[in-house]
């Protein structure tokens, strides 16, 4: 027989004891186990952070024209600071803008 633990707050007579539910671990997500993003520039070392080159930059702002976090685009905290940098000095020379224009 499996047993289940019970909430000790029911204890009153009449009241139904329900089961309580319990997540071990991290949940996860719905496709199944999620996979840890790699640093772009680690795995490509051919790939260079430069400010004069904002197609590639353009990869790491949102339409909003934010810079994206660190957790969501993959890069080490290294290729992060330097990413941000160049991100900063192509916006000063004109090169990306700082915000979008609104509609």
């Amino acid at each position: 027989m499996a047993t289940e633990e019970t909430n000790e707050n029911q204890t009153k007579q009449g009241d139904v004891q329900r089961p309580v539910i319990r997540m071990l671990g991290k949940a996860r997500s719905r496709s199944g186990v999620s996979r840890r993003k790699v640093c772009r520039f680690c795995a490509d070392t051919t790939l260079a952070i430069d400010y004069k080159n904002p197609s590639l930059l353009k990869s790491f702002i949102t339409d909003r024209g934010k810079i994206v976090p660190r957790r969501i685009s993959g890069n080490c905290a290294r290729h992060q600071r330097s990413l941000s940098v160049a991100i900063r000095r192509a916006r000063m020379i004109a090169l990306m803008p700082f915000t979008v224009t609104g509609r």
